[in-house]
């Protein structure tokens, strides 16, 4: 059994909010998992919410069953309890989140708690609120670097040496195949998402000789082929006759580079390397192909396909991947809010994302195929929803 305490707070109300989540051990000694984010402007009751479901998220990935959950906001206990109903539209979706969670697990009890008694959360929460200013003061830089790094791009210098990108704004969110203008996609539909979302346009990096052989190509830096920067030239005529995009990312590995720096040509945008883009480090089995790792660690080649907290030999695991993806995910979400952003990376880190929007397991990285150069779609909402708008589309290449 473990403790979940959580607290959220907007300065506001709507204003700068944020949310703070600590998992306990069964006594109250020991600090299993901390969890805490800025959220952008939004009320107080997201805020909370958002709080209970990543305190809960953290709780599965420890592989408690039974878990206490405590928090001072009697509105979110009252209602997760049963006892109160769910009326406020903004709530609905973030309280079926949070019984989802809640189903995965063999017992939840909730309990109210004074403020003093969740101080834990409450100084997470209060740290996440202070990230404001640092937001703010990012979202500034990069809008004033917009015109220089422009400049550059026209100028023809290399695009993966600029560290500006455009900051956030109102824009028109192109559908998926469709121009700019085609719709201003608020939700999506059915799910109740509030706000407009940061849509991440999620670009795997064209073909190089690692991919053409089946070997696992993690950390080496092996370039494109002629037909992977043929991919990455489709690739990008692709999103510039689609329109857009605010800003593009990558990962800092030379074949994400390549192909972001193709779309950054046709678009007119600088691209910003981000570290957290990276691919998995397969440690020894770099270069290796399947077969080959299988056959030199058979038995920890079988849990590491199977379990990803386990990482090959020397390397990563995908829990790792992960954690490093979901910080990208946030800083994105936090610094281009309602924005097209294209993410060009690799596979690990595209599916995890994918995953992060579906609010499944990991078995997702095992069963997705993503081809190389293909495209698919990732939305990310204010009040914590998520979407997947379009997986493996190649139709372009």
């Amino acid at each position: 059994m473990v403790i979940v305490e959580a607290d959220g707070g907007s300065r506001g109300n709507p204003g700068p909010a944020g949310y703070g989540a600590v998992v306990w051990d069964a006594e109250r000694v020991r600090v299993l998992a901390e969890r805490t984010e800025f959220l952008g402007v939004t009320t107080n009751n997201v805020a909370e919410y958002r709080g209970l479901i990543a305190g809960l998220e953290a709780a599965a990935e420890l592989g408690a069953r039974e878990v206490s959950v405590r928090m001072d906001s009697k509105l979110v206990v009252e209602q997760m309890s049963g006892r109160w109903k769910v009326k406020h539209e903004a709530m609905i979706p973030l309280a079926d989140r949070a019984r989802r969670l809640v189903a995965g697990f063999d017992r939840v009890s909730f309990t109210w708690i004074p403020r003093k008694e969740n101080s834990h959360a409450d100084r997470l929460a209060n740290e996440a609120m202070d990230d404001a200013d640092t937001v703010a003061e990012v979202r500034t830089a990069l809008a004033n670097d917009r015109a220089a790094g422009a400049a550059a791009v026209e100028s023809g210098s290399a695009v993966g040496e600029i560290a500006a990108a455009v900051a956030g704004g109102v824009v028109e969110v192109p559908e998926a195949g469709g121009s700019a203008a085609a719709s201003t996609a608020h939700s999506p539909g059915w799910t109740g998402a509030v706000g407009r979302p940061t849509r991440l346009l999620l670009l795997r990096h064209g073909q190089t000789e690692l991919s053409v052989q089946r070997r696992y190509s993690g950390r080496g830096n092996p370039a494109l082929t002629e037909l992977g920067r043929e991919q990455a030239a489709n690739a990008a005529a692709m999103l510039a006759r689609k329109g857009g995009i605010e800003a593009i990312v990558c990962s800092p590995l030379g074949r994400a580079e390549e192909t972001a720096e193709a779309a950054g040509r046709a678009l007119g945008l600088p691209v910003r390397v981000l570290e957290g883009l990276t691919e998995t480090d397969f440690g020894a089995w770099e270069g290796l192909t399947f077969p080959e790792a299988r056959e030199r660690d058979p038995e920890l080649h079988g849990r590491w396909l199977g379990d990803p907290s386990i990482p090959a030999p020397g390397g990563e695991s995908f829990d790792q991947v992960r954690e490093r993806v979901e910080a990208v995910r946030r800083d994105l979400v936090a610094l281009y809010p309602g924005a097209n952003v294209l993410v060009v990376s690799h596979v690990t880190p595209i599916k995890t994302l994918l995953q992060l929007a579906l609010g499944v397991g990991p078995s997702l990285l095992y069963r997705l195929h993503l081809d190389l150069a293909s495209l698919s779609i990732a939305e990310f909402y204010p009040d914590g929803g998520s979407s997947v708008r379009l997986v493996n589309d190649t139709s372009y290449l």
